[in-house]
């Protein structure tokens, strides 16, 4: 029956000799087989036994435990001899000095706490100069780990993890209780999955290694947050909301890898009781982003006053994409006005930087943006939003996101159905098919697989509006030739221009994909924060709310394809045209606003507030390139107009 237990431990005193066969088989294979001490893990694994289980042998300078004083002795000489043997690297021989003095410490019976860092520095030293990989590849599911331990576990250890299962009467050594507060706090998450893997020789406790590797890491995280007291955890979200540790839980690394004696030790309660909250819900691990953002705002005026501009720069673009623009859609739908001032504001603070300010000037700037901050977390009530902020804000999004993709996809619909051109319908549907795919692609990378950086993100979404701009300025083009009686006569009679309509049916296709692509690869992070922030008791809302605006948009659409059918055909293909050029000038400020908060260059801010919804933004750059692409709209007209005049003079035909 499988039992926890990190050592081969309290084997009964009238079974001394069971242990000494199992002890001597450990040392007989070790001694045989030299590669297996070739295995870091194995090694972290001795570490982890001795750190928990030191204080079962000796307490106060004495032996508590006879057997147990022999393990720690055999299990340091273990771990400083497979040291030795592992891949030469540059700290090796440190690490190895180091663990000589751990079997110093415990031959001299030192006390329990130092012991328990000395094994503890040295799994770090270990886990650094070999870079080995202890983590999970993506937050632990703690239900899934709960199913597990109800299926393998619970026999021996009980339903609640107190030892007092069915299967454990007669068990020696008993099954460990996930309840002795004391014991768990010198374990870490890596240390129960080490276990779970190898198992623990002499013991009822089995590999289990068939287990996947992500469903170890669950179990592990479950085993490891089942005792921790309700009050712990709560005191640790809300620490955690107010921005305490963000510092030092950036990734799983601390939560997998570290106890919580370790972070107490090092950081102190409050950080101790932070850590058992993200061990009971990693899926929280990344800061709450005003938090986050304060945090960055922080480090990047800190650096500036030492001189790195660069980092500066960098921290306090991390602040805005990383941070605050998670937080945007959900503080606009409770109070846009203070939405809008933070973005003036976190502007002023990266243009200071830029421009090289005064740091008297950047600190006051600073510190503006952080007041705000600081209200707007507030306003946003902590960890959680509403139910009906959480409605209404998921409505929000997928509405403004889905109008530009569906009014786009509208538009080229009608007016392929509408001029008899159905052959061109399977290029427009494969490029929104193939956008919905990408899209959900996107959504299990982001999940499942990479964290999307904010660069990365707001690059993606410039890069793709801007090709949108290209592409629906050159279908506008292509539209607005065909709203002369005589131009569409010419058209026809060429049955499309073969090569141009070849040429066409591609950019209405790229425009389908991208038009869908760039929405939904916005709206997709947007929803993975909002889905945190709704917490548990708010996903039906959020749920309900992409349902209204689905609801919405369909009928949207329905309305504006039917209604452009019933349109005359020259103000069809002129209103048409201009709703393109419209959607171009959008995309336009899109993509270059996204250009610049990624940080490709520099903004140059204007003293007026942004409109999103018209694709405005308040800066010198996003405008004069909506200012270019007038100009290019202009030129566009004109030519139009000259090879529609050239069309109906019969001299001039070229046919």
């Amino acid at each position: 029956m499988p039992q926890f237990a990190s050592v081969p431990r309290r084997i009964e005193r009238h079974r001394p000799t069971r242990r000494g066969r199992c002890l001597a088989l450990l040392l007989l294979v070790a001694t045989w087989l030299p590669a297996i001490a070739e295995d870091p893990q194995t090694i972290l694994h001795l570490l982890d036994y001795v750190a928990v289980d030191y204080a079962d042998a000796v307490e106060h300078g004495q032996v508590k435990s006879a057997d147990e004083y022999a393990e720690m002795l055999e299990f340091t000489a273990r771990a400083h001899d497979q040291l030795r043997t592992l891949e030469p690297n540059p700290r090796q021989s440190q690490i190895v000095a180091e663990a000589a003095r751990l079997m110093g410490l415990v031959r001299d019976r030192a006390e329990p706490d130092v012991v328990a860092d000395s094994a503890a520095g040295i799994r770090r030293e270990l886990i650094a100069a070999y870079r080995l990989a202890l983590t999970p590849a993506r937050p632990p599911q703690i239900a899934v780990g709960r199913a597990l331990y109800a299926t393998h576990c619970a026999t021996c250890h009980g339903d609640e993890g107190r030892g007092d299962g069915p299967g454990a009467v007669g068990l020696a050594p008993a099954p460990s209780d996930f309840h002795d507060l004391d014991r768990m706090a010198r374990r870490s998450a890596y240390g129960l999955y080490s276990t779970i893997t190898l198992g623990v020789d002499g013991t009822a406790m089995g590999p289990y290694g068939h287990l996947g590797d992500d469903e170890r890491w669950a179990l592990a995280f479950f085993v490891a947050s089942m005792g921790t007291p309700e009050t712990r955890v709560e005191d640790g979200a809300r620490l955690w909301s107010r921005g305490e540790a963000h510092g030092l839980f950036t990734s799983l690394g601390p939560l997998a890898t570290l106890s919580r004696d370790e972070v107490a030790g090092e950081h102190g309660e409050p950080a101790a009781r932070v850590f058992d909250y993200l061990r009971t819900f990693p899926e929280a691990v990344r800061p709450a982003p005003l938090a986050f953002a304060r945090h960055q705002l922080a480090a990047a005026l800190d650096a500036y006053r030492r001189g790195d501009r660069a980092a500066a720069r960098s921290a306090a673009l991390a602040g805005y994409l990383e941070g605050f623009e998670l937080a945007e859609s959900s503080l606009a739908s409770v109070d846009a006005p203070l939405m809008r001032e933070i973005e003036g504001a976190m502007v002023r603070v990266r243009t200071g930087i830029e421009n090289a300010a005064p740091v008297a000037t950047l600190e006051r700037e600073t510190a503006a943006a952080d007041a705000l901050l600081a209200t707007a977390q507030e306003r946003l009530a902590g960890a959680t939003l509403s139910r009906t902020t959480a409605f209404v804000t998921a409505l929000l999004i997928l509405l403004r996101e889905g109008l530009e993709a569906i009014l786009v996809l509208a538009a080229i619909i009608a007016f392929v159905v509408k001029t008899g051109r159905r052959d061109a319908l399977p290029w427009v549907h494969a490029g929104w098919i193939t956008a919905l795919a990408l899209g959900a692609a996107t959504w299990l990378a982001a999940t499942y697989f990479v964290q999307i950086s904010g660069a990365s993100r707001e690059l993606t979404e410039g890069v793709s509006a801007l090709l949108a701009a290209v592409m629906l300025l050159y279908v506008g083009y292509w539209l607005h030739g065909k709203s002369y009686a005589h131009a569409w006569t010419h058209f026809l009679r060429d049955q499309v221009g073969q090569a141009l309509a070849r040429r066409t049916l591609w950019a209405m296709a790229g425009v389908s994909f991208l038009a869908v692509y760039r929405e939904l690869f916005e709206i997709v992070l947007f929803y993975q924060t909002l889905w945190l922030q709704a917490g548990t008791g708010g996903r039906t809302a959020v749920l309900g709310g992409i349902g209204a605006a689905a609801v919405l948009l369909a009928a949207i659409g329905f309305a504006v394809f039917r209604y452009s059918l019933r349109l005359p055909l020259a103000p069809f293909f002129a209103a048409t045209s201009l709703l393109l050029a419209v959607l171009a000038l959008i995309f336009t400020g899109h993509g270059v606003a996204a250009l610049q908060e990624a940080g490709l260059f520099q903004t140059t801010a204007l003293p007026f507030a942004a409109l999103p919804m018209l694709g405005v933004y308040p800066s010198v750059e996003a405008l004069g390139a909506q200012a270019a692409v007038l100009v290019a709209i202009a030129i566009t007209i004109v030519a139009a107009r000259r090879r529609a005049t050239a069309l109906a003079d019969p001299a001039r035909d070229p046919a």
